[in-house]
C-alpha cells in the first residue's frame, strides 16, 4: 500500500512539473511571438513614414521682408527683376563734392524723368561692384515730391546690403553694378525702380521719383 501511494505521489509530482514546464514554454512562445509582432509593426510604420516623407511635396514658408524704418532703400518685396535696365546720364547732376563727406543733392527743376538716370560724380579707383557682393555705402536721398533731402545715412549709420539679392529697391540692385570703391554715384529712379504706387511716408509719395547720391566705401 505504501509503495503504491509513493508511486502515485511521484506521478503527481511529475505531472505537476510537466505542467509547469509546458506553461513556461507557452509563456516563452508568447513572448517571442509578441516581440516579432512589435518588430514587424515598427518596420511597417517606419516604412510608411519614410514613404510618406518622400512622396509628400515639400512646402516652404513664403518669404517676408522687414522694411527698416531707418533705410528707405530696403526693398518692398524680395523679388528683383532680371530684365536689363538702361540708364541715361543724369541731365542735371548734383555737385561732385568730396568723397567721404556728406554730398549736396539738388533735385533737377521741371518734371521728373520717365527713364532712369545715372552718373558717376566721382569715379572710384577701387574694385567694381558685382552681383552677389556685399556693399557698404553712405547715401543721401531726395525726392521729386518734396524737392529736398529726406534721408541721409551720414546722420545715422553705414548701410550694408548684398547686391542683386533683392534686399534693396530694384534701382539700387541695377544701378550699383559696376560702381567702384571710392566712387560717388548719382541715381535718379522713376517709380518702377523705386516704390511704385506705394506711399512710403517720410517724404516718399506714391509714384515718387527718387534722387540718390551714393558713396561706395567697401566691397566684401
Amino acid at each position: 500500500m505504501a509503495t503504491a501511494k509513493r508511486e502515485r505521489q511521484k506521478a503527481a509530482r511529475r505531472q505537476k512539473i510537466e505542467a509547469q514546464q509546458r506553461a513556461a514554454k507557452r509563456r516563452k512562445t508568447i513572448q517571442r511571438t509578441s516581440i516579432v509582432v512589435v518588430v514587424a509593426v515598427a518596420i511597417v510604420v517606419s516604412a510608411a513614414l519614410l514613404f510618406r516623407g518622400k512622396s509628400t511635396p515639400s512646402t516652404s514658408a513664403a518669404a517676408t521682408t522687414t522694411t527698416s524704418v531707418g533705410s528707405t532703400t530696403t526693398a518692398p518685396t524680395t523679388t528683383t527683376s532680371t530684365a536689363a535696365v538702361h540708364f541715361a546720364p543724369v541731365a542735371s547732376p548734383s555737385p561732385a563734392g568730396t568723397f567721404g563727406k556728406a554730398p549736396t543733392v539738388i533735385v533737377p527743376a521741371g518734371a521728373p524723368p520717365t527713364t532712369p538716370e545715372m552718373s558717376d560724380l566721382i569715379t572710384g579707383t577701387g574694385p567694381a561692384a558685382k552681383i552677389g557682393q556685399k556693399l557698404t555705402v553712405q547715401y543721401v536721398l531726395a525726392t521729386y515730391s518734396t524737392r529736398k533731402v529726406i534721408q541721409s545715412s551720414w546722420t545715422a549709420q553705414l548701410f550694408t546690403f548684398t547686391l542683386g539679392a533683392g534686399q534693396v529697391i530694384t534701382g539700387w540692385d541695377k544701378g550699383m553694378v559696376g560702381m567702384r570703391v571710392g566712387g560717388r554715384r548719382e541715381l535718379i529712379l522713376p517709380p518702377s525702380l523705386g516704390y511704385g504706387s506705394v506711399a512710403r511716408g517720410g517724404g516718399i509719395a506714391a509714384n515718387d521719383t527718387l534722387v540718390f547720391v551714393v558713396d561706395l566705401l567697401k566691397i566684401s
